[in-house]
């Protein structure tokens, strides 16, 4: 996709050069080099317009995509709270647990056969 964009930069300067190569009257060859650089500029010109408007978003202005990367921002913002919560919760679990069983061992050694 990024090759359709770049060819169009390319595409152009080779039509501006024919078209200002001869500043007299152009020679058929010449008018017909001119024609079909230009439609070769106008063909990458739909792909790139066909390859624009088929982007998921790529319906969307401007503002409605900034719209949903602020939410998508916030999204990601929130799923780390709660992923850091639940860290923290499975660590204090964790840190119980291993107090719980270290308090078994004790209270199991010292009780008399």
């Amino acid at each position: 996709m990024t090759s359709v964009y770049e060819s169009l930069i390319i595409k152009l300067a080779n039509v501006a050069e024919l078209a200002i190569q001869d500043q007299g009257a152009l020679s058929p060859q010449a008018k017909q080099a001119l024609v079909h650089s230009t439609k070769e500029f106008k063909d990458a010109m739909k792909k790139a317009r066909d390859f624009a408007t088929t982007l998921p978003g790529g319906e969307l202005s401007v503002a409605e995509q900034d719209e949903v990367i602020e939410m998508l921002e916030s999204l990601k913002e929130r799923k780390r709270r709660q992923l850091a919560e639940f860290a923290d919760k499975v660590g204090n679990i964790s840190s119980t647990s291993q107090q719980d069983i270290k308090m078994e061992v004790d209270s199991m050694a010292s009780t008399p056969a």
